[in-house]
């Protein structure tokens, strides 16, 4: 089962705390290079444009949750790909 996070990005400061406390790494935090759009990870004027989740690492534990000081984070319900169909 994997788990969605939600995080409102326009309220979101870049801190990275849901990225160290995430126990199973599945947040990324990085800012894009507008000329080469690379990931570079030292976030810029302390604003973060990124966030990328792994769902399927996500154990839905909610310590990230915990961790924002600005209450932007959110986790919904487990949900499941079992069943779903691949397109190819």
């Amino acid at each position: 089962m994997a788990f969605a996070v939600h995080i409102n990005m326009e309220h979101c400061t870049g801190c990275g705390n849901c990225v160290v406390a995430c126990p199973v790494d599945a947040l990324e935090l990085y800012t894009v290079d507008p000329v080469t759009k690379d990931k570079i990870y030292k976030v810029q004027g302390g604003k973060s444009l990124v966030i990328d989740i792994n769902s399927e690492l996500c154990a839905g534990c909610g310590v990230c949750v915990e961790a924002c000081p600005h209450d932007v984070i959110r986790l919904a319900a487990p949900f499941s790909t079992a069943g779903v169909a691949k397109v190819q």
